[in-house]
């Protein structure tokens, strides 16, 4: 098959961290940019891909970037160059510092998750509010309005975060349209703002259902994951967090909100892992999943307020509530009823999944036509045909790579970017061939008609989309 090139790479390119995700967008990058193939060069702590780097031409250095080597190593691999990418993949880096020194280097940058220098996760003198996803990325947002402009750095630019977003936007239009609804061109933030409140929008899910498994059961003691279990152990660890609206008239008692940044969200004393919400995908249904910590769930909230961030006229509700595969769920109860998390580990790679896909969208609920998913219905099956060593998990996130690095290259001076603030049709173009299905699906389910405990004197029948009734109890 022939596919098409968007653009030449200047320099070298640099993966950092070569996991499943990494092993995904190598193929990517190779099918789809001109570069000099003798200038892309792979760095990761673990050596198990090494011959598979080797037969594909790619130098492999065998160590982790660390706070101490990251400018000595990153400064040789692109010493004396013009341009070049670095493709921030792995776990266990300091995202923001390696963002910077790029940025000085004039090499554009994308990472998937704003990640931090090892420790942050854990650090038992740290607060939650300090060692939460909204402490991340308001540090990123700080050097944003700190050095404006320059070379281009795509922050938290995978499936979700990432890809989501752009979903967002499609919906928004997707609704408008159906409900007959008509808005002036939409270019600046203020303007999609402006129309999700427009349209009624009371909050978003990140809804998802993964349903893909192997043809052998859960091995004991294993946490088996269809994406990166480091990755996963970390925000399922981290408190709850969630992006606030203004439709809300009830907070959990062991939920605080946050007296510096955006104010855009709140974190609940309870981990992301074992906070279960009610929420809805196409094939299941109703259903639970975990609300996880995630930038998006944040960066949609910011990004569609309306009016002053300490008294907003308008903001909704947003986080992830995720349903992973069945081998993960049982991993997180072996997980949390032992105290502790399995020392192995283990992701399901493509050529051991017989049956499942990924069901990643978002779930738009409280306007004319009550909730829509709009999303990707990938199949294990279909991810196989689309391009090679990764599962439909994977595939979601390392097409999405792609797609913000087509957008870097087009538009090398934009400065520190979020997903929500580029392109969508253009970055949804270049991700689409590999997602298989994408579809928009209305339903009239509501976090009241499926819960079990209607009895329940805490949940407010006055509108169904408060967060009191989408926490399950």
């Amino acid at each position: 098959m022939s596919y098409p090139v968007y653009a030449k790479i200047k320099g070298p390119i640099v993966i950092v961290g070569f996991g499943s995700i990494g092993r995904g967008t190598l193929p990517l990058i190779e099918r789809h940019f001109d570069y000099d193939a003798k200038k892309i060069y792979v760095v990761d702590p673990s050596d198990a891909h090494a011959n598979f780097l080797r037969q594909r031409g790619v130098t492999f250095h065998h160590l982790g970037l660390t706070r101490d080597n990251y400018r000595a190593v990153l400064g040789e691999l692109f010493k004396g160059t013009e341009g070049g990418f670095c493709v921030n993949l792995s776990v266990d880096t300091g995202s923001l510092d390696i963002m910077k020194y790029c940025r000085e280097l004039g090499v554009l940058y994308i990472d998937t998750v704003v990640e931090p220098w090892p420790g942050f996760y854990f650090n038992p003198d740290a607060s939650p509010a300090e060692r939460s996803n909204y402490a991340l990325r308001e540090a990123v947002r700080a050097e944003k309005r700190a050095s404006p402009g320059g070379t281009t750095a795509v922050s938290c630019c995978g499936a979700n975060p990432g890809m989501v977003s752009w979903f967002v936007k499609e919906a928004l239009l997707n609704i408008a349209a159906d409900t007959g609804h008509e808005h002036d061109a939409l270019g600046s933030r203020e303007d999609w703002a402006r129309l999700m409140m427009d349209l009624g929008v009371k909050g978003i899910h990140i809804a998802e259902r993964d349903t893909q498994a192997p043809a052998y059961p859960k091995p004991a003691n294993v946490f088996v994951n269809t994406w990166s279990v480091e990755g996963f152990l970390s925000e399922g660890f981290q408190p709850a967090e969630l992006g606030w609206g203004t439709h809300e008239n009830w907070m959990p008692d062991n939920a605080h909100a946050h007296d510096k940044g955006c104010k855009a969200a709140i974190y609940i004393d309870y981990p992301g892992a074992l906070t279960k919400v009610h929420t809805w995908c196409p094939t299941p249904g109703p259903q639970y999943g975990f609300l996880v910590t995630h930038n998006e769930a944040i960066s949609i909230a910011d990004y569609y307020t309306v009016g002053d961030s300490e008294a907003p006229a308008y903001r909704p509700t947003c986080h992830y509530a995720y349903h992973p595969c069945n081998m993960a769920v049982l991993s997180l109860h072996e997980c949390f009823g032992a105290g502790k998390p399995q020392t192995e580990h283990k992701v399901l790679d493509e050529n051991e999944i017989i049956e499942g896909k990924d069901e990643l969208g978002v779930l738009l609920f409280g306007h004319q036509k009550n909730a829509y998913w709009y999303g990707s219905r990938l199949s294990m099956e279909e991810a196989r045909k689309l391009a090679p060593y990764q599962n439909a998990t994977g595939l979601q996130v390392t097409s999405a790579v792609l797609a913000g690095m087509v957008w870097a290259l087009e538009n090398p001076q934009a400065g520190i970017v979020e997903t929500d603030e580029m392109d969508h049709v253009c970055c949804l173009e270049v991700q689409k061939p590999y997602l298989g299905p994408v579809e928009g699906h209305y339903t009239d389910w509501t976090p009241i008609s499926s819960r079990w405990d209607r009895f329940n004197e805490d949940i407010d029948e006055s509108d169904p989309w408060q967060f009191r009734n989408i926490l399950a109890s």
